[in-house]
């Protein structure tokens, strides 16, 4: 809280509009200011007003167990509050379907067009938009569903105002709680949403969908790419490798064991079985391919903040896997020069623990508007310095859920894991013919094209619903 914020004054009407809370946050976010600005647009309606659907289209769920499965045939993807951020949603656990699809949990399935806030936690009141390939993904009871009535207003022109800095000040001053942020679907269904004709709805709507379907097709093109890299190496098999379904590693025995490593994890039989399974076939090492280029974690340094117009915002490892990353504002000139990438590197999380659904191991590539950013130490910088082996070409294999297991039967350390670089230099890369390779970097480079694409024109709908409430409102 500013030192100013503690001089404003509170008048006693305030309350009454507040729900009679007693705590600073809603004074003090800009909320009721937003709302004293938003009643000078002519016309505004109640949220709760324009939905429809399930407890008036307002809703997040009941608290219940949850019983995860591996097995796709059984199971439904389930998406919790720190995923809804997420760009690629192949990796989501997943929850068993007798579970999911009974009558008390089916309603939680996720429509295209929703809007997702989450609800509790550090990061109550992020917004997401359910994108067609979302559809058959249940959510989580700390996620709050808003489902547009579309006869009375168009879900992405709802969702843009949510999304837009009115939303944003609105649904973060809704938020109650100390330790730990709630919101209940009653807290937000009164916030008042600025209405204009339908023509332009329509088109704020429109941006908003194109965009969706642009990011939905980014995630299917890199399905695709990774799908063709294991067929066109002759390894279609690893397409599905089923690592759940195969035998655990107990009980194993290694014949010859040097100084490398004495860890059992660095010799695993799943992972060896599928080290060899990638050597099989022709191809190279990563550490081969990286030769002249990079493979390597990058430079501890300190951070010095600084004021956007100065700085580079800084991306960690968790918002990399965000649609749209968020992070701390860093002054560049104090920072080493590896911060910053060159196109097409591949950037894999290099430090965290061995949980299902955590990061570690998981990769993102960096290329077109993600080269403004920069990027903490805790990634192994992937570039090829080999011109006939692309960084898009590597990264249908670097997001495949063969490399993800491969990566982790590297690991080195106690609680903190990171890689052992003998393994990470000797790790089988297939190389297809030099056509098929091309293909595939195609491939990849046109999703990473449609998800830029979509980002403008998200950007395009909120500046345009942004320039007209500010007009409307004088």
């Amino acid at each position: 809280m500013k030192v100013a914020d503690l001089a404003n004054p509170v008048m006693s009407g305030w309350f009454k509009d507040q729900g009679l809370r007693l705590d600073a946050s809603p004074y003090v976010s800009g909320a009721l200011a937003m709302k004293e600005m938003l009643k000078r647009v002519p016309r505004t309606e109640p949220l709760a007003s324009l939905t429809a659907g399930h407890n008036g289209g307002i809703f997040n769920g009941p608290m219940f167990k949850r019983v995860y499965l591996t097995d796709p045939e059984h199971s439904v993807p389930f998406l919790g509050t720190k995923d809804m951020m997420a760009a690629d949603l192949t990796v989501l656990p997943r929850l068993r379907e007798t579970d999911a699809k009974s009558a008390a949990l089916s309603y939680l399935e996720l429509k295209p067009g929703m809007t997702l806030i989450s609800c509790s936690g550090f990061n109550a009141g992020r917004r997401a938009y359910v994108r067609p390939d979302m559809e058959g993904v249940w959510s989580s009871q700390d996620t709050l569903k808003v489902e547009s009535n579309p006869e009375k207003v168009k879900p992405g022109y709802l969702y843009a105002f949510l999304l837009s800095k009115f939303g944003e000040v609105l649904v973060r001053g809704s938020v109650y709680g100390s330790a730990v942020k709630h919101i209940e679907p009653h807290h937000i269904a009164g916030l008042p949403v600025p209405r204009f004709d339908t023509e332009f709805e329509e088109r704020v709507h429109k941006l908003i969908e194109k965009s969706a379907e642009l990011r939905a097709r980014c995630q299917k093109d890199l399905v695709a790419a990774t799908k063709d890299f294991f067929d066109s190496n002759g390894l279609s098999e690893l397409n599905e490798i089923g690592w759940h379904q195969q035998e655990r590693d107990l009980g194993f025995e290694v014949a010859s064991v040097g100084p490398t490593s004495l860890r059992a994890l660095n010799f695993a039989p799943r992972a060896q079985r599928l080290i060899e399974k990638l050597g099989s076939v022709p191809g190279s090492t990563l550490g081969s391919v990286c030769s002249g280029g990079t493979l390597s974690t990058g430079a501890r340094f300190k951070r010095i903040d600084s004021a956007p117009e100065h700085g580079v915002r800084l991306i960690g490892q968790r918002q990399s896997f965000w649609l749209r990353p968020e992070g701390r504002w860093i002054n560049e000139a104090q920072a080493p020069d590896d911060i910053r990438l060159q196109d097409e590197t591949i950037l894999v999380a290099a430090r965290g623990t061995l949980g299902e659904n955590e990061v570690y191991s998981r990769s993102v590539f960096v290329t077109g508007s993600w080269l403004q950013h920069a990027y903490s130490q805790d990634y192994v910088r992937v570039v090829s310095g080999d011109p006939e082996v692309s960084g898009a070409y590597l990264f249908a294999f670097f997001r495949s859920e063969a490399m993800f297991r491969a990566l982790r039967s590297m690991s080195v350390g106690g609680k903190q894991q990171e890689y052992h670089p003998t393994f990470l230099k000797a790790l089988p890369v297939p190389l297809a013919p030099p056509a098929d390779r091309a293909r595939i970097a195609a491939t990849v480079r046109y999703a990473y094209n449609c998800r830029d694409r979509a980002d403008v024109l998200e950007d395009k709908a909120l500046a345009l619903l942004t320039a007209a409430i500010e007009e409307a409102a004088g």
